[in-house]
């Protein structure tokens, strides 16, 4: 898998999307994460536009006490949440991206709580990424 340089990521070579999603889920909770809003937008795409995409899912994916912690030192940062993953079929399989939040901190003060709590996120997404097979 192509990696990004504000994302990271891994490619699935067995299972079909719905279970892929499910997966990530599962993977995202096992780590404290809730996913707070999805977004399949091959169906939106279909719905408004009448486009056929392939399969591509986004998930809103939030830890209540990091978020907790970033929001009460800058209630900006709500604007860089939730964490986004995306999971789309690819060549050879299905791509699971997250974003990295790495590519964030330029975005919050050098000084800030905040960039703690980011770190932390990212440490703990890239974990759940790791847990998938």
């Amino acid at each position: 898998m192509d990696s990004v340089a504000y994302g990271f990521g891994r490619l699935l070579e067995s299972g079909d999307h719905e279970e892929i999603v499910d997966k990530v889920t599962t993977a995202l909770a096992g780590v404290g994460f809730g996913v707070l809003s999805r977004i399949d937008v091959h169906t939106t795409f279909k719905e408004k536009l009448d486009v056929d995409h392939r399969p591509y899912t986004i998930l809103g994916a939030c830890n209540p006490v990091l978020a907790q912690e970033a929001l009460a030192e800058e209630p900006h940062v709500g604007l860089l949440m939730p964490c986004n993953v995306v999971v789309q079929k690819g060549e050879g399989g299905i791509e699971v991206s997250i974003i990295d939040a790495h590519s964030l901190k330029p975005l919050i003060a050098e000084d800030s709580p905040a960039r703690v709590a980011m770190e932390k996120a990212d440490g703990l997404l890239r974990h759940a990424l790791d847990t998938l097979n």
